[in-house]
């Protein structure tokens, strides 16, 4: 499989399971509705385990352009790659997010609240403060960018080792405990994006289609989830490099 295909997929798999467990809990009358935090997180990291599973044989399943960065940044992938590989991934977010919408349509249309109706698709902060949710994306991307350089292998997306954490499927369930820590433990100050693409990709969506009762997209906090992870991801490279 190509590699910029597997991204897409992979990614595309991971917003589909992780943006529909959000909307799963949100959204009026659906089976798991009020079913709570820990259902979110927890299918959040098992959507990253189906992604990783699916796109690393091929592509070493970044999934998220700011892995691509920090691996970019640290000499273990081809800066020629990074913007292919981010189309691909934002691309396959937009997807995942679109099929979110359509299974879900129903439960849309008859959820009133308008933010509730939004947390399918972006995340967006429990209390507004730029300084500290920026703080938050921040943080929340230098741990897994900087714990994502001791699982996996020396090099990723390459012909040379394409296997992201050289142990095929099982080795998807440290990247996958790591998500589920980092949402329990630092995601309820954002909703921990951690990704840009995971946020934008979602939220174009939100923008576009013809939903009943929308309401609006959020773009005046949308640099947050783009900023922050890219910050994160590039400090997490720089220590890695600097101790290793």
């Amino acid at each position: 499989m190509n590699v910029y295909l597997a991204e897409f997929i992979g990614t595309g798999l991971m917003i589909l399971l992780g943006n529909g467990v959000v909307a799963n809990v949100v959204l009026k009358d659906t089976k798991g509705n009020n079913s709570g935090w820990i259902v979110i997180t927890t299918a959040w990291a098992l959507a990253v385990f189906v992604g990783v599973v699916v796109a690393g044989p091929y592509s070493g399943a970044h999934l998220n352009p700011i892995v691509s960065l920090g691996l970019a940044i640290a000499h273990k992938f081809d800066w020629a790659l990074l913007p292919g590989y981010a189309a691909a991934q934002l691309v396959g977010a937009m997807t995942g997010s679109l099929l979110v919408w359509l299974i879900y349509k129903d439960h849309f249309d008859a959820t009133e609240d308008q933010g509730l109706k939004a947390a399918p698709f972006a995340t967006g902060p429990a209390i507004r403060n730029n300084v500290s949710n920026l703080l938050s994306e921040i943080v929340g991307t230098f741990v897994l960018i900087f714990v994502i350089f001791y699982l996996t292998s020396a090099t990723m997306g390459t012909k040379e080792s394409p296997t992201p954490f050289g142990l095929g499927s099982l080795g998807a369930l440290p990247v996958a405990f790591l998500v589920w820590v980092i949402g329990l433990a630092l995601g309820g100050t954002t909703g921990y994006a951690i990704n840009p693409v995971r946020d934008l990709g979602p939220r174009i969506i939100h923008a576009i289609i013809p939903m009943k009762g929308k309401g609006s997209s959020g773009w005046d906090y949308a640099w947050i989830p783009i900023l922050g992870p890219i910050i994160g991801s590039s400090l997490a490279a720089l220590l890695f490099l600097a101790i290793s």
